[in-house]
């Protein structure tokens, strides 16, 4: 902590801000608002409302950091207030807070001790100089609640980076992810500035921040590119519209509105010109979350993979050129007996002069030349009632010989691609089938969607309007290779931020082993590869438990360190099934008795998760459950199946029945496990009836 006498000086200065701020916004706000066609004007009211929205931000919050800089050539330093939104002084000469994405405020970041130079990148330049003072502030709600220095030239004592940083963490969750603009980390610092037009992944731990750092760079592109990326041509992927919900306030927290935010499913539905049900029996995605006795060899075949890889769509671009190549019917155009339009003709047309077009439009370009030629026929037709009578009959001809080509729907097409001979090399001949058949009825996997919305682009083409200037993906690993492949199709500079966790692959149908699968999709100059290791989620003592979990069935690319925060032990406890319901009321009491409200009660399937939401709620326990069709995340207790957790938090997670038949000592099963361990931020209680798994660090197994 700061002295009394840095807080007091402080506290002034935040009254002093919180006043210009108040007199600025109140000002901004009783000006008319300019809704005329006078671009000069618009334009104006386009910087006066963006001055209101940073005014409303900081009017709350005004700043979260102070930094001393003495510029290299200049004789004093420079006290620099660092905030979500930058605010100028009225006359505009000064700028009184930064904002957080500036170039100078990347020092409050990137700088950890040291008396040698530091350096930032502006427009201009290398700017050098060194740091005097820098100094974490907390304000809620216009108050200013703590004042700690994490540096000051000339003194040794710089611990207070780390009593900062903890006192942060340490702070009990709601129901809402948080943005983490006041605690980024100099790695976290170094892939939200990265340039604009790369491919990022990023491999981060459970708890690493891999989530709120890939919103904090939509955020900053936003700010340092605003002259050509627009938050209405970015978009976010989640896993789930739960997930979405959780991470909804952080852009707004930052200013950032306007930027779509949906998981793949309910995208490509959308992109699809045609209604088609995906999962339509939601039973069978939930039995691949059965203990693994239970899941049926069907479950086995992982169709998900194979639909998923690069050979897969690399198969159906191939298959889509020569069905293509084979559309033009092997015929003459014949208007009336004397008009004839050869058939090499109108291949000329459609291969070699429209080629450049994707099929839809060669068509209807074709269709335009044919009417063209009949018109010029048509006028060597002297008498006007023949000529009449013909023009109607040749019309007719020319709809019959257009409805003669090759149907261009996607579903048509993709079910005629699945039936040839090259596929039937590649898939087993019963997935070729009862994907035919799904297909047919307009009713497919999740793993049909990437061809499908392929096929569809292929023919139909990619409106420019439908292009993004950003490209998110949450929980990437999660996601197939032929998925990312076909959204770099549609992105204008190839700019993605792709994040996930190898570890947290609970899915063992779908998805990536390796993150080396997605090397082929980008140009080698244009990807870039970061690994997060430092867990700020949880407790040592959680992490370490997760570790040993994971450890036993599973070889993690990155193991998560955790930051220096102790709490108590991890419990596991052996009870009684009939008797677990009242140990968890037991535990929910305690919990609550230490002001902890953000609990969430595991369970191993959706049929585990809804007995124990019964039995819950028959004993008068306020709680919720979360199943995969859920809309919002509201926080409080809640029951919730150990698959749909990953992404979330809370304060206390209780693990149900973690028995050897539930839990075997698997790679799927120790990663399912370890996902569920890191939930929790301060508390982790394990339970187990029978024989406990063995992916347990229990000293008699």
């Amino acid at each position: 902590m700061a002295n009394q006498s840095a807080f007091d000086y402080e506290q002034q200065q935040l009254k002093n801000h919180a006043a210009e701020i108040h007199r600025q916004f109140e000002r901004l706000n009783a000006m008319p608002r300019y809704t005329g066609d006078n671009i000069t004007e618009q334009a104006l009211e386009d910087a006066r409302e963006r001055n209101r929205t940073n005014l409303k931000i900081a009017e709350k919050e005004p700043y979260f950091g102070r930094l001393d800089f003495r510029e290299e050539g200049k004789s004093s330093s420079n006290p620099l207030y660092i905030g979500k939104a930058g605010v100028a002084e009225e006359d505009e000469r000064n700028v009184m807070i930064v904002d957080w994405r500036a170039p100078v405020a990347s020092l409050f970041y990137s700088f950890t001790g040291g008396e040698e130079l530091a350096f930032y990148e502006a427009p201009e330049g290398v700017i050098e100089g060194d740091i005097h003072l820098k100094r974490n502030i907390v304000v809620r709600n216009s108050e200013l609640n703590r004042v700690v220095d994490t540096y000051e030239k000339g003194k040794e004592d710089h611990g207070g980076a780390d009593e900062f940083l903890l006192y942060r963490l340490g702070e009990r969750k709601d129901n809402k992810l948080r943005d983490i603009v006041s605690t980024i980390q100099a790695e976290q610092n170094n892939i939200i500035r990265e340039k604009r037009d790369t491919a990022l992944i990023i491999q981060g731990v459970a708890g690493s921040g891999k989530t709120t750092v890939a919103l904090h760079r939509l955020a900053y592109l936003i700010y340092e590119y605003r002259e050509n990326m627009s938050a209405e041509k970015m978009i976010i992927f989640a896993p789930n519209s739960m997930f979405l919900d959780y991470i909804s306030n952080v852009l707004p927290e930052l200013g950032v509105g306007n930027i779509q935010q949906t998981t793949f499913q309910d995208w490509g539905r959308r992109m699809l010109n045609f209604k088609v049900k995906v999962n339509p029996d939601s039973k069978k995605v939930e039995d691949w979350f059965e203990p693994s006795a239970a899941r049926s060899e069907e479950a086995r075949l992982k169709p998900g993979r194979l639909k998923g890889s690069l050979s897969f769509m690399n198969t159906v671009s191939k298959l889509i050129s020569e069905l293509d190549a084979e559309s033009v019917p092997e015929k003459d155009f014949e208007a009336w007996d004397t008009a004839i339009l050869k058939k090499e003709i109108i291949h000329e047309w459609y291969h070699t002069e429209l080629k450049a077009y994707p099929a839809v439009k060669r068509r209807e370009r074709i269709q335009e030349k044919i009417k063209r030629w009949m018109d010029k026929e048509l006028a060597k037709i002297w008498e006007q009632k023949v000529q009449k009578e013909t023009k109607k009959k040749a019309g007719q001809r020319l709809r019959a010989f257009m409805k003669s080509w090759p149907s261009l729907d996607a579903a048509a097409l993709y079910a005629a691609i699945l039936e040839t001979e090259e596929m039937k090399t590649i898939l087993p001949k019963e997935l070729i089938e009862s994907t035919v058949k799904s297909v047919r009825k307009r009713m497919v996997s999740e793993d049909d969607l990437a061809p499908l919305l392929h096929i569809y682009l292929s023919v139909n083409g990619i409106d420019k309007d439908e292009k993004f200037h950003h490209v998110v993906i949450d929980e990437a690993q999660d996601f197939s290779p032929y998925q990312v492949a076909l959204l770099n199709k549609l992105s204008i500079k190839g700019s993605f931020t792709i994040l996930g966790d190898l570890s947290q692959g609970i899915y063992d149908f779908k998805g990536m082993e390796s993150w080396e699968e997605l090397r082929p999709i980008f140009e080698s100059n244009k990807l870039t590869y970061y690994e997060l290791e430092k867990s700020y989620r949880s407790t040592m003592e959680i992490i370490d438990f997760a570790n040993h979990v994971l450890s036993s069935a599973y070889k993690p690319t990155v193991l998560a360190s955790p930051v220096f925060r102790s709490a108590e032990e991890v419990t596991i406890k052996e009870t009684a099934e009939k008797e677990q319901v009242n140990r968890i009321t037991q535990i929910l009491s305690e919990l609550k008795s230490a002001n902890v409200s953000s609990i969430g009660i595991i369970g191993r399937t959706e049929k585990d998760c809804e007995m124990l939401y019964s039995e819950l709620t028959a004993k008068g326990e306020q709680v919720s459950i979360l199943t995969a069709e859920q809309k919002d995340y509201t926080g409080g207790v809640s029951v919730i199946p150990i698959h749909l957790t990953k992404g979330l938090e809370f304060d206390a997670v209780i693990i149900c029945d973690v028995s050897a038949e539930n839990y075997e000592k698997t790679a799927w099963d120790a990663k399912l496990l370890y996902v569920g361990c890191t939930r929790a931020l301060h508390f982790l209680k394990i339970f187990y009836t029978g024989t406990p798994s063995p992916l347990l660090p229990i000293s008699n197994q």
